[in-house]
């Protein structure tokens, strides 16, 4: 079995996106390196996102979309949307705590999210299953 599994803070979009969740993340082959980290090698709709370009972020001490004037945007709003329906996760759910409770104590709470209790692999926010044992997932709740 392995350890439990932890993120790292790069890997948190300014979204609210636990990058290191994402199936682009995890697959071995054509690996995205996350949306924080400049690199060509990302997915096809990481390059065509809009928020980690947008000029309101870039004016945040934060760097997180929670500080944005114009927070919550219909960027993230549809984001949002799109994930609490086809993926039971909400970035503005994500956004709130790393507000409320820091950076720190949402890698925790990821890290105890996102282990599979079977194998203790990392589980994908894309799918309903372990990628590694086929265990479905039953997340814990915010």
């Amino acid at each position: 079995m392995n350890h439990t599994v932890s993120f790292k803070n790069h890997l948190i979009a300014p979204c609210g996106m636990n990058c290191g969740t994402c199936i682009a993340y995890l697959r071995n082959k054509n690996r995205c390196p996350g949306c924080r980290i400049i690199s060509f090698d990302k997915a096809i709709s990481v390059k065509k996102c809009i928020v980690p370009d947008c000029s309101y972020l870039q004016k945040t001490s934060s760097k997180f979309c929670f500080d944005c004037e114009k927070y919550p945007c219909q960027r993230i709003k549809n984001l949002d949307k799109r994930y609490r329906t086809k993926y039971r996760t909400s970035f503005i759910e994500n956004l709130a705590i790393i507000k409320e409770k820091g950076l720190d104590q949402f890698l925790t709470f990821e890290s105890k999210r996102r282990t599979c209790k079977n194998c203790g692999s990392v589980l994908s926010v894309h799918r309903e299953k372990c990628l590694q044992c086929n265990q479905t997932i039953n997340l814990i709740a915010l």
